[in-house]
């Protein structure tokens, strides 16, 4: 419904109340109040907190950290490739690790290949339509995967079965196998070689989490590969 712009306000005020039953119908009269209380009602202090909190324990997490970012540089070296996945917001980690190995994180070198399994919507909807939504990463890995690589894969539960059926891929593939888990890593624990367990109940925090791992990796595999 568009209204003359000329029109005084008095004018619009009669115009839709001929229109319309009700002005509520229109969603610029919709009350904020409600919603603005309930935002006050979060505490952020709480929020920040146990972001620390949970960040903090990534500390405890060295050796691992270290140890998969080795296996990652060692293939990269060797003429191997990285492919990560992940679902929804770990889909986002897995796409983020991938981007900065191909271009950079911060210093300048060669690149370094790696794709992120969730990033080609045409791989996914022909492999979800054809097949199913559980092998839409283990396919890829079939297609792209060679004895050597590395997978990583990002999972705040470990439980999602198109997570699951990629490791396994993975493995029968001969490549090395990375999980970065949440809570207390589900079902994918002790299913890869390498496996961080960001030990929180709150997919947000163990997300965040995951991401400082991932840049802690660049700098130890940008450091080997100069």
């Amino acid at each position: 419904m568009i209204f003359p712009a000329e029109k005084p306000h008095a004018e619009r005020e009669d115009y839709y109340a001929d229109k319309a039953p009700s002005r509520q119908n229109f969603c610029w009269t919709l009350p904020l109040a409600p919603a603005n209380i309930r935002a006050m009602q979060v505490n952020l202090n709480d929020l920040i907190t146990d972001a620390s909190r949970v960040i903090g324990s990534v500390v405890n997490h060295e050796a691992a950290i270290r140890a998969s970012a080795d296996a990652m540089s060692r293939s990269l070296a060797a003429g191997g490739k990285i492919l990560t996945a992940g679902n929804g917001g770990s889909a986002a980690d897995a796409m983020h690790l991938a981007e900065e190995l191909v271009g950079r994180y911060k210093g300048n070198r060669r690149a370094l290949a790696a794709v992120a399994l969730n990033s080609d919507a045409t791989a996914l909807t022909c492999i979800a339509n054809d097949f199913s939504f559980d092998e839409v990463f283990s396919r890829q890995i079939e297609a792209l995967g060679r004895e050597g690589d590395v997978l990583v894969i990002f999972s705040t539960s470990g439980n999602s079965v198109n997570i699951l059926n990629a490791l396994d891929t993975a493995k029968r593939c001969g490549m090395v196998t990375v999980a970065m888990l949440g809570k207390t890593g589900g079902k994918a624990k002790g299913r890869a070689d390498h496996e961080i367990v960001i030990v929180s109940q709150d997919g947000a925090r163990v997300q965040e989490a995951h991401t400082l791992i991932l840049h802690l990796w660049l700098e130890l595999i940008e450091a080997a590969m100069k």
